[in-house]
């Protein structure tokens, strides 16, 4: 009873944003193009990663998850989409819906390809489309992408507490208010999100879906297959700006990774795909898609946003 009291709360405080609240696919919109630095070839398709969203509200008052990528990309001449799949799902199911979104750009652009950057559990999302769907892709990156496990979803899963209790409450709680705030109605399984990050699913993923993974632990991939080129990067701060509220989740990085380089989520060897662009950045988990709103160190790290116009760049130079 107590949960849905707290449910209906949370979904009032949110009910004001609810008739204009995104819905499946989010373009990037500008009022201006400055250049075309960023236009590639094909449309850039974005695909969240865990509890993630395009965006929640409207546009006007909302939180976009590549908070101000796209629009940059936008001002600089990129045709660039924000994908909405399950915020908690197996990532099979979420590939299934990030492949019905890119089809629809396809159509709604003229392109037969995209290219897809995914972040976190999105990595290995939009890998599903480059192994199933080969045709539709011409290029896969993966920012700090779950691609060889998170030693995060081992925990969880192997605590009976975490995929009891707290699958309940996520399940019932949290996903509707992502769902509601973003104007969607997706499924959501907690557990098979988990397990599809564990060290054991992804094996088994990866069995299935091989393109672009490596084939020596914390090396490159192969920088091109199947005529679709790979790309990761990836931060390995933990702690980088005590203002910053997503600190929070990422300051037990050292403990969880047993001191091996992370961004407090997912390891700098787990993040590997393909070609690496870089694996050092001082960034955690939520600064690689500049968040939140924009909190990071700003005297030793990168702005996201530039790297991601950096990155559009060298796919338009690689004719993509």
């Amino acid at each position: 009873m107590k949960a849905r009291i707290l449910v209906a709360g949370l979904l009032t405080c949110l009910s004001y944003q609810h008739s204009t609240a995104a819905a499946g696919l989010q373009k990037a919109t500008t009022s201006y193009v400055a250049d075309n630095y960023a236009q590639t070839k094909y449309p850039i398709v974005f695909a969240h990663g865990m509890f993630g969203f395009n965006r929640l509200g409207n546009a006007e008052f909302g939180l976009d998850y590549w908070y101000q990528v796209l629009p940059d990309l936008a001002r600089h001449g990129a045709t660039a989409y924000a994908a909405q799949v399950s915020p908690l799902e197996s990532t099979e199911v979420r590939g299934e819906q990030l492949l019905q979104q890119v089809e629809e750009v396809i159509a709604l652009t003229g392109q037969p390809k995209v290219n897809l950057i995914g972040h976190s559990h999105g990595g290995p999302t939009a890998r599903y489309i480059s192994g199933i769907r080969p045709d539709l892709v011409a290029s896969v990156s993966s920012v700090a992408g779950v691609n060889g496990g998170s030693a995060v979803a081992d925990l969880v899963q192997n605590t009976p507490l975490l995929t009891g209790l707290l699958a309940q409450v996520v399940n019932t709680l949290v996903a509707p208010v992502i769902n509601f705030a973003q104007q969607s109605n997706l499924p959501s399984d907690f557990k098979a999100s988990i397990y599809s990050m564990s060290q054991a699913g992804v094996m088994v993923y990866n069995t299935k879906f091989p393109l672009g993974m490596p084939t020596t632990s914390c090396a490159d991939g192969a920088a091109q297959a199947k005529g679709i080129y790979f790309y990761s990067w990836t931060g390995i701060a933990n702690t980088t700006n005590l203002l910053d509220p997503d600190t929070a989740l990422t300051a037990l990085g050292p403990v969880a990774f047993s001191g091996k380089a992370n961004d407090g989520l997912v390891s700098k060897c787990s993040s590997k795909l393909g070609k690496t662009i870089r694996d050092d950045y001082r960034w955690n988990h939520f600064d690689e898609v500049n968040q939140i709103l924009g909190l990071r160190d700003y005297l030793f790290s990168p702005d996201p946003v530039s790297v991601y116009r950096q990155h559009a760049n060298r796919l338009k130079l690689q004719g993509l």
